[in-house]
């Protein structure tokens, strides 16, 4: 094998397939990137851990057609350190020579013939705007389990009917659900996938700035086993979850008997300052009413902190306590200049939704569920 390539389209393609691969692989050969350069002038470069596969394809000028399987990591730290030249990569015996410029490197070659298959290029079920995915699946994965207890709850639940697609993920502490539309290769399209809530973040970071991705879920991903997407040269897929995703929607309120109206930014500012007294795993209060929402942490001996900003409330006033953390999870990801906070009662969740102006309309495409902390009056 023996291809030239430019530094830059290397580099970027070697880091975007690297990333995905294990820390600590099964077997040694998984912690190769494999290499396959055609006469048709382009150059395929692939990565594996038997639940996620990657590959990208880049043009190159290939003198010979061949494949290798090296060091994933460190050709992705060479081609990210070499200087701005194109980049000469040969087979010489068992090793392969990368050059550019007077830069030169010997890699040793895996065996190519024991890396795995990957899985097959899968047929797409329909196509979505690119950052209005990522920003999507960045709203939601929010709410996603971070620990191992359940895995199901790892993941972001997946749901389309027709044009219509519905992310949703829950810890139990907090729910997160965004619709969203996208366009279907079939309108009758119906599907539930749970997906690895992390794996799903970096893909949609990762292909989220081209203009438009393909997803391709069940019979079209080769089963309902796997999950594809594809932009332009960069196709990934991803062994879904198993297991029933618990049933959710109960956890929605049915009504409202106060609703507040606070500027995102002063909340958040807010809630960041009184949260440094609040001892690990304590709840911050706040009291909506007169037209403010007042914030206090801390208790008795220990450090105390409050502050006030301006709110417009409707209906009742209301104290409540939340975990700081998950609150400034939400309000983040709400990613409006004005959040409203929908209640019952203190001891039942708020609903954190996205609204653009102060006396705009609740923008309920996202909803962000949060439950209450018992908190010592």
């Amino acid at each position: 094998m023996k291809f030239r390539v430019e530094r830059d389209v290397l580099a970027e393609a070697v880091s975007w397939v690297a990333r995905g691969l294990p820390a600590r692989p099964p077997v040694p050969v998984l912690s190769g990137i494999l290499l396959v350069a055609d006469a048709e002038g382009t150059v395929t470069l692939s990565a594996f851990d038997y639940e996620v596969s990657a590959k990208i394809t880049i043009a190159a000028d290939v003198a010979e057609p061949g494949t290798v399987l090296v060091l994933g990591r460190l050709l992705a730290d060479i081609s990210r350190n070499l200087p701005a030249r194109p980049v000469d990569v040969a087979v010489d015996g068992n090793k392969v020579q990368v050059t550019c410029g007077s830069s030169r490197f010997s890699l040793l070659q895996m065996p190519a013939d024991d890396y795995p298959t990957l899985p097959a290029s899968p047929q797409a079920s329909g196509s979505i705007d690119g950052q209005a995915f990522t920003h999507a699946v960045a709203q939601v994965s929010v709410a996603a389990d971070k620990g191992d207890t359940l895995p199901i709850l790892t993941g972001v639940r997946v749901e389309i009917d027709g044009d219509r697609m519905t992310l949703l993920a829950t810890d139990r502490y907090r729910l997160a659900m965004r619709e969203l539309t996208w366009n279907p290769t079939q309108s009758d399209a119906s599907h539930v996938v749970l997906i690895p809530a992390k794996t799903l973040s970096d893909t949609a970071r990762s292909l989220g700035a081209a203009g438009s991705v393909d997803l391709a879920v069940g019979s079209a991903a080769g089963g309902d086993g796997l999950v594809g997407f594809e932009a332009g040269s960069r196709r990934t897929t991803t062994r879904l979850l198993d297991g029933e995703y618990p049933k959710v929607s109960s956890i929605f309120p049915t009504s409202t008997d106060t609703e507040a109206v606070v500027k995102t930014a002063d909340l958040v500012e807010a809630v960041k300052r009184v949260a440094l007294v609040a001892e690990r795993n304590t709840p911050v209060r706040l009291r909506f009413g007169d037209d403010q929402v007042a914030i206090e942490a801390g208790t008795g001996d220990d450090a105390q902190a409050s502050e006030a900003v301006e709110s417009t409330v409707t209906g009742p006033d209301i104290e409540i306590a939340f975990n700081p953390h998950y609150l400034l999870d939400g309000l983040g990801a709400v990613g409006t200049a004005y959040t409203r906070i929908s209640f019952t009662q203190a001891s039942r969740p708020a609903v954190l939704s996205g609204q653009e102006s102060a006396d705009g309309e609740a923008d309920l495409s996202y909803r962000y569920v949060l439950m209450p902390v018992r908190f010592a009056s």
